[in-house]
């Protein structure tokens, strides 16, 4: 191992900002996205906003990252319909140590 070695595994993480729309409150969405994190290895929050979208803060590994994605758009069940998901990639600023549902 190199002293390089540490910037491929830094590189790899991702620090995403989520916003999913569609028929997603009431519906467990956001268990299901706690579900996923765990499952992947997601660390952040979910929360629901006040105009009916769900809000995602995520960090992980990118190849994890991009599973929990495709979960994210499948949704918890035949009751959730996501209809869209804008996606901001950020600089990484404050670490997160688990995944937590937000109230």
């Amino acid at each position: 191992m190199d002293g390089n070695d540490w910037r491929e595994t830094m590189n790899q993480q991702e620090t995403l900002h989520i916003i999913v729309s569609g028929r997603v409150q009431g519906v467990g969405f956001r268990y299901h996205t706690q579900f996923l994190a765990k499952q992947y290895n997601i660390c952040g929050w979910v929360r629901n906003k006040d105009d009916g979208t769900v809000e995602v803060m995520a960090q992980g590994e990118k190849k994890e990252m991009e599973q929990f994605i495709r979960g994210l758009k499948k949704g918890p069940s035949r009751f959730a319909k996501v209809t869209g998901m804008d996606i901001d990639y950020l600089q990484q600023q404050e670490q997160y140590r688990d995944f937590r549902v937000l109230y």
